[in-house]
Formats: structure tokens, sequence, C-alpha cells
């Protein structure tokens, strides 16, 4: 029998076994591409955390058996609000908690898997502005969970299933101490590339899961670091710092004379870099340089580089014409992972700056990224501004982001025949000139819309006529 016991503005009401009072929830699924998210006080709150925690302890428990999860958050002032739910979940659910406290989303996932952990979950939002919050599961392996476990969560928390019976409660223990186990683990492969002595590198924090850890690795390898917006502040979370904003990063570098900058997100699980010159340096050009790295030492298997399908053309030229292949997957670093395990790449990522490099670590991790190109630089006996000169030439690429408030209309955009004639319109244009993508964003209330091209001209003309679709029709 159905639970919903009434519908109101588009939402279901339900009562789950489980629920202290009925729980509004949206008709579209509660977990998007990394987890679920959304603004604090409208879809997440502390009685839907206090279920998810029941439901994933649960689940995880029938996939993987009883033991710990590993619980990290970032400096939102939500966290530790939703983290008290989820832990108060999760020991109802029979799961000891291991809370980490402030940390970086790869230690969540390297913790989980390197113990006897049976899950990981990470309160964060990554990116997103400081009112957005987000909860996001590992399994036991230290990967994303997959849909169907997701669903099975996804059912319990609507009513669906009824829950096992549970013979003893879990116990909640405060274990920061094990964040320098995490990193220890980024400093020990960097081998004879560990001196940085000398390097003067400067750290944008964003006032979010770095700022403690990545200031640490840098400096006990002897680097000479500069911090930017590095105290735990929830209130100013990625606001106008960070991976989506390099411009403070660019000057502190210049004014400095800093040899190169790093830039993190909330989560520190992505990174950007900022070369000698100021330049802004995305994942697509450390891919490249990583990947030449590993393709020098014979440790890139058919010199494969997995990467999405916002991959610049003209870094996915050069590549092959260094004797490589790009696979391009849709966007979101669990579709490069997964592709990634398919085909046995050690080597994959973002145009964003989420990077996994298989030969050290399982998730994309902004800190082991800027560890490993800092001691690439080194390595090379050059600067990362002659080794981005020596690589290639980006196509123009613009990305613009229309706000579709309404969920439904959001992810249903396929469904709108204007905007797909739109589309249609623009690629036949262009040609092989260019390329366009549209697509929800599985993190933010957006549809974003790239468009790249041979010239500057040709990609705004018509990335300017596919935003006026997007209004026209969905806003």
């Amino acid at each position: 029998m159905s639970p919903a016991v009434r519908q109101l503005n588009g939402s279901v009401t339900v009562r789950s076994p489980f629920a202290l009072s009925p729980l509004s929830l949206p008709k579209s699924p509660l977990f998007g591409t990394d987890g679920i998210r959304g603004k604090v006080g409208d879809l997440l709150n502390a009685p839907l955390a206090l279920q998810v925690g029941f439901w994933a302890g649960l689940a995880l428990r029938e996939r993987y058996g009883t033991g710990a999860i590993v619980l990290g958050q970032d400096s939102r002032n939500s966290s530790s609000m939703l983290a008290a739910a989820l832990s108060a979940g999760l020991t109802a659910a029979g799961l000891e908690v291991w809370d980490l406290g402030l940390c970086p989303t790869p230690c969540v996932a390297y913790l989980t898997h390197c113990s006897e952990a049976v899950g990981g979950v990470m309160i964060s939002a990554s990116h997103n502005p400081p009112e957005d919050n987000g909860i996001k599961f590992f399994g036991a392996d230290g990967v994303k969970l997959p849909n169907d476990v997701q669903r099975q969560i996804e059912d319990g928390i609507r009513g669906q299933l009824h829950p096992r019976e549970i013979d003893s409660w879990g116990h909640h223990y405060n274990r920061p101490e094990l964040v320098g186990d995490y990193l220890s683990s980024l400093q020990t492969p960097l081998n004879g590339d560990r001196d940085f002595c000398g390097l003067r590198v400067v750290l944008d924090l964003a006032w979010g899961a770095a700022s403690q850890v990545a200031p640490q690795a840098f400096r006990e390898l002897g680097a000479d670091v500069i911090c930017l917006h590095d105290r735990p502040d929830g209130d100013r979370i990625n606001v106008n710092c960070g991976s989506t904003h390099l411009e403070v990063l660019q000057a502190a570098v210049l004014d400095h004379n800093a040899d190169l900058g790093f830039a993190f997100d909330g989560d520190a699980d992505r990174v950007l870099a900022v070369d000698g010159r100021g330049r802004p340096i995305d994942g697509d050009y450390i891919l490249y340089l990583w990947g030449q790295h590993l393709q020098k030492s014979q440790q890139l298997p058919e010199n494969l580089i997995v990467s999405t399908v916002m991959a610049n053309l003209g870094f996915e030229r050069a590549w092959e014409k260094q004797g490589g292949k790009l696979l391009r997957t849709p966007v979101g670093d669990r579709y490069v992972h997964a592709e990634m395990c398919r085909t046995g790449s050690m080597l994959g990522g973002e145009q964003s700056g989420h990077v996994i490099c298989s030969h050290y670590g399982i998730s994309g991790d902004g800190l082991m990224t800027a560890l490993h190109l800092a001691a690439l630089v080194r390595c090379s006996g050059t600067s990362l501004s002659e080794l981005v000169d020596n690589s290639f030439q980006t196509y123009p690429q613009l990305l613009k982001n229309v706000r579709v408030e309404d969920r439904e209309l959001r992810t249903n955009w396929q469904n709108c025949d204007p905007l797909q004639q739109a589309i249609e319109q623009a690629k036949t244009a262009m040609g092989d000139l260019g390329r366009v993508l549209v697509r929800a964003s599985g993190t933010e209330p957006v549809v974003r819309v790239m468009v790249e091209a041979v010239n500057a001209e040709l990609a705004d003309r018509w990335a300017e006529n596919l935003v006026f679709a997007v209004r026209q029709h969905l806003v």
C-alpha cells in the first residue's frame, strides 16, 4: 500500500515506518549525480537526514555487513546539524560511526577503502554556495554507491520498504586523528619528488575542507606556502574564492612572485591551478601534463585518458598527436570512474578539476592532484608556464548557466521541442567547426549551455542563441 497521505504543491507527503512525522518530498529522485543536494531548510533538513542515515545504514548493512561508517563534513554552518542527524540514523540502524569532523571528501573515500568500514558519508555541497549542502555516500570500496543501492535508500525514505529488526544500536566516535593517515597516504608515493624546498606556492582554500590539511601537506614537503581564505568559515565557503573564482589567486601568484597556485573547492575533491604568469590551468591541461608524465614512464596503459563531453577539442587533438586516445563520458566523476574501471585506464578526470589517478587514489582528489602537479613541475626542471606553453591551444569554449527553478522542467529539458530545434539549428550551422552541449546540472538548479568553436565569435553567437531558447521555454 502506498504510504502517501496527501499531495501538496507537486510534492508527495509520506510516512516512513521510522518517521517521527511526515516528510514532504519531491516526486523526482532525491539522488542526483553527486548524492542528495539542495538548499538547507527546503529539501535538506534534520528529519530528512535522520531518515537518510537510517535507511542508508540498513542498505549498507545488507550489502556489506555490520561495521563502521566513516563520516566527514565541510565547513558549512549546516554541516554539523546534518552530520548529527545522519549519525543518529546510522546508529539507529546498528552501525558504528567514525566522525572525522572537518576533512576533504576524498579523505572519507580513502579511509573507507583502506579500513574495515562498510561505508562512508560526506556532508558537503562541494562548490555550491553556503546556503546549500549535500549528502554523499561511499560503499566499502570507497567508491560512490551504485544506483540500485541509492534507489533502495530512497524507497525506504518514501515508505516503500519495511525496516528490518535491529538487534543492537551503534555508537558514535570522534576520530579526527584518522585524517593524518590520509595525509600520509598523499605524501608517500611522491618518492624522490618530495623535496619542494624553494618552491613558492599560493593556496586558495575557499574557507572550506582543505583549509587545514593542504597547507600542512605542502609545508611538510618544504614548500614556501602563502594561504588565502584559509579558515573554516561556513558563511563564506566558496564565496568569490576557490576553484570557481580564480581572480584572487591569479593576482596573489603575481603579487608574491610565486611559482604556481592552486584553488580548491569547498570539499577539496577538485582543484584548478594558476601558473607563474597568472594564467588559469584547468583540468584539461592537468590531465594532458600528467598523462605525458605517466606516458614517458610507461605507466599509462594504451596511452588512454578518460574525460567528459566537456573536454576541449584542442586537448583531444593534441593528445591524439602524442599517440594517445581520449574517451568521453557524461559529466560527473562517477561516470569517469566507471569508464576507467571498464577500460583499465589509470588516468581520468574533468575540465573542472576532478582528476582521478588510479596509481595513487580511488577518487577525484584535489590535494593529491595539486601535490603531484607540483612534483611534476619540480621533476621537469622547468616551470609550469613553460610546460603549458609546450602543450596545446584550447578552442574557444563558452559555458553559460541558466537558472531553472522548476525541477521537473529542468530534469526533463530534452522533452522541450522548441529547445531541441534550436540545438539542431546550432549544430547544423556550425558543422565541423564547433560542437554544442546542453545539459541539466546534477548539483545545481541550472541548465548548462556549452558551445565550442574554432573562433570566439561563432561560439558566442550560438551560445547566446541557445541561452535565449532556454530562458524562453524553461524559465
